[in-house]
């Protein structure tokens, strides 16, 4: 099937980076050209569900919702595992965290790619970054392009392009990113946390990071204020 390089297809979570991939998306190819999909993976954090499609109406997009049970199956990991708690602060050891969720975004991407390829979409936009994160090696560039070469030779798509606007962007800069393409007034619905509180927990890495960028960025977060006033 023909991929039309004016279309594309955002990873969205309901998370902070992937609320802005989403809007950087749109600022880039218009929002009639781009479409969301948000994967149902087990997540304990089931309100990351809700934010995603609040996120996507606030955006004015079509969202997919695609049901992937097979991570929680597996377990081994924290965000899918009731029996395991989130790992806080910094590691003393080269072990991953117990939030990394071994294969998540190559399923997730190769799912995506699957859908944008039966929509003939061209461009596939996830919000993983290298610089700043929890030293998931899903999130590393060579990876994606890795990943990008076995998905146009697999799915004999030669210009399906997947895109990582915030790989070499810290926090506070994808902040900043947020600002200029507007997505800070759907930034309010985001969910972050990894205990799946409302508000966030602030303990947990995903809320410090959260939390730092957005003090280095010298910006308020839009979802602290709102929770705050609720």
């Amino acid at each position: 099937m023909e991929q039309h390089t004016d279309k594309a297809l955002v990873v969205l979570s309901g998370g902070q980076d992937s609320t802005t991939c989403l809007f950087w998306a749109i600022r880039r190819f218009g929002q009639a050209n781009v479409s969301a999909v948000t994967f149902d993976y087990g997540q304990r954090h089931r309100i990351e569900l809700e934010a995603a499609s609040t996120v996507a109406k606030l955006a004015g997009v079509a969202q997919t919702v695609l049901p992937i049970d097979t991570f929680a199956a597996i377990g081994g990991n924290a965000l899918t595992d009731a029996s395991l708690t989130p790992q806080t602060g910094e590691a003393h050891t080269d072990a991953l965290p117990n939030t990394f969720v071994p294969g998540r975004n190559l399923i997730f991407l190769t799912f995506a790619a699957a859908l944008a390829y039966t929509r003939g979409i061209g461009h596939i936009v996830t919000g993983v970054a290298q610089t700043d994160y929890s030293g998931y090696p899903d999130c590393r560039e060579n990876t994606l392009k890795a990943l990008e070469l076995a998905i146009r030779l697999g799915m004999d798509a030669p210009r399906l392009t997947l895109h990582a606007p915030l790989m070499y962007m810290t926090k506070a800069e994808t902040v900043h990113l947020a600002e200029e393409v507007g997505a800070m007034a759907a930034m309010a619905w985001s969910h972050t946390c990894y205990n799946g509180a409302v508000p966030p927990c602030g303990e947990c890495d995903s809320c410090r990071l959260r939390a730092r960028g957005f003090a280095e960025a010298g910006v308020a977060d839009p979802l602290i204020e709102r929770t705050a006033r609720s």
